[in-house]
């Protein structure tokens, strides 16, 4: 949904074909998985359910991780039908595409036939350019130039276009013959006389250059720029190197705006948090398609007898099974037994387990089901006992255990609480591994399992050193 508060953690980076620590990898001083707009996609059962948008990070509990923001998926345009995208509309009104006609010219022969005008009633030729440019208004018409009455020639085809518009501004060729001469204008530059407020356009002279100067006398309050004669002092900034100083929290003084002091994001989730929820995130430069990790049943009785033989072999290893009834006592021969002919008692309810947690995924396309269960027996954490089996189907129906981790309270530091998270295609090989977390009394990692070929190997571990071992009974 919308989480209130949320925080990213770091666990592999795939780089060359290799899983390096998410955790350290590139750290300046910011892992690289943890750089500032770097977008995660958030996936649960290998559909995408969200995006988280990196803006900072910090460092919690010894351990990197990144805050951000959570938005949801952006919401896909339905795909057109196979009809509307071979639909080819042939009628140009229908159509938003401006089309372009050739201009039909009185002395042009008839066609017949072509664009609109040549329709089969033979609508072309002379009469069909006037109906064509009468049938938009607003659409604008070029007309030819009027040659020069005093050339000698005019045009009488294109007289009329100069004086229909009244308002439509003449150009005229200035007149150097009275610049210097003092000759009278010619006719051709009569016409600016008759506009007071026209401005005139005069050629600077070299006299102008002279007297530059002058305009400045007549304005009073004109500023005045001079170039100063005061020696400014130089920018030098005295640095001195430390290089004895390891300390990766001292901070580091930069030119600019700070950023440090009001970062955008700050952090809301802090420590595990009892109602904290956990999903994959995974950010990738190629877009993959989406492949769902749930195993569908042939049949359904299936599923609950493979969990149910589960979920009895996580009693037997929490402790919760009951030991064996001794058997009564045979009958002697020729006596009649009261005991013996009463019916048995039923069995007893099995022991809850708290906290169940069962998955069944599918890792590959074709692949048998991988079964997970977890869960922990009701007592205080002290006393507290937890169990993780990772199972398979075999050939003849049996529940085949390929990981078992059971640890108590008191041990988690040395062999910590496995609690699935969800399975991830880690190797980008469209084949799932399944992610769990390492979860101890001060401390936690992150592990990917691949389950192949009737065996569970660790692929990964967060963090290193010995934490990340398997649980021992």
């Amino acid at each position: 949904g919308s989480p209130k508060a949320s925080r990213l953690v770091p666990v592999t980076v795939l780089d060359g074909g290799s899983l390096q620590d998410g955790g350290i990898y590139m750290a300046r001083p910011e892992p690289l998985a943890l750089a500032g707009e770097v977008e995660y996609e958030l996936q649960q059962n290998g559909k995408a359910v969200g995006l988280f948008d990196i803006r900072n990070s910090g460092l919690e509990q010894g351990s990197w991780v990144g805050y951000g923001s959570w938005k949801a998926m952006p919401v896909a345009r339905p795909k057109p039908a196979a009809a509307d995208l071979a639909k080819i509309r042939l009628d140009d009104e229908e159509s938003d595409q401006p089309v372009l006609h050739r201009k039909r010219h009185p002395e042009d022969a008839p066609t017949e036939g072509t664009g609109k005008d040549g329709d089969a009633g033979g609508k072309s030729g002379t009469a069909s350019s006037g109906p064509a440019a009468s049938s938009d208004p607003d659409r604008p018409t070029l007309h030819k130039k009027a040659s020069d009455p005093g050339s000698g020639g005019a045009d009488s085809s294109s007289a009329p276009s100069p004086a229909s518009d009244p308002d439509r501004p003449t150009l005229h060729k200035k007149d150097t013959s009275g610049d210097s001469s003092g000759a009278t204008p010619s006719p051709a530059s009569a016409p600016a006389a008759d506009d007071p407020d026209r401005p005139t356009l005069h050629k600077k002279s070299s006299s102008d250059s002279a007297g530059s100067s002058t305009p400045a006398a007549d304005d009073p309050d004109r500023p005045t720029l001079k170039k100063s004669k005061k020696k400014q002092p130089q920018d030098i900034g005295h640095v001195d190197a430390l290089p004895s100083v390891t300390d990766p929290d001292r901070p580091l003084l930069k030119r600019g705006k700070s950023s440090g002091n009001n970062s955008a994001v700050v952090p809301t989730l802090m420590g595990m948090p009892p109602d904290m929820q956990q999903a994959v995130a995974v950010s990738d430069i190629k877009a993959r398609p989406e492949h769902p990790w749930s195993y569908s049943w042939a049949n359904p009785e299936d599923e609950e007898k493979m969990k149910s033989a589960l979920e009895e072999m996580a009693r037997q290893a929490l402790g919760l099974t009951p030991p064996a009834a001794a058997a009564p006592p045979a009958p002697k021969p020729g006596r009649r037994n009261a005991k013996a002919m009463q019916p048995p008692p039923p069995p007893p309810a099995p022991a809850p387990l708290m906290d169940e947690q069962y998955r069944v995924f599918e890792l590959a396309y074709g692949s048998g089901a991988t079964l997970v269960l977890s869960a922990h027996t009701d007592a205080p954490l002290a006393q507290r006992k937890f169990v993780t089996l990772v199972a398979q189907p075999d050939l003849y129906g049996n529940v085949l255990v390929l990981l078992k981790s059971v640890t108590d309270g008191a041990h988690l530091d040395e062999a910590p609480r496995m609690r699935l998270v969800d399975a991830v295609d880690a190797l980008a090989d469209n084949r799932g591994e399944l992610l769990f977390e390492l979860r101890g009394a001060t401390q936690r990692q992150f592990a990917l399992y691949r389950v192949l070929r009737g065996q569970a190997e660790k692929l990964f571990a967060s963090g290193g050193g010995e934490f990340g071992i398997e649980g021992r009974e």
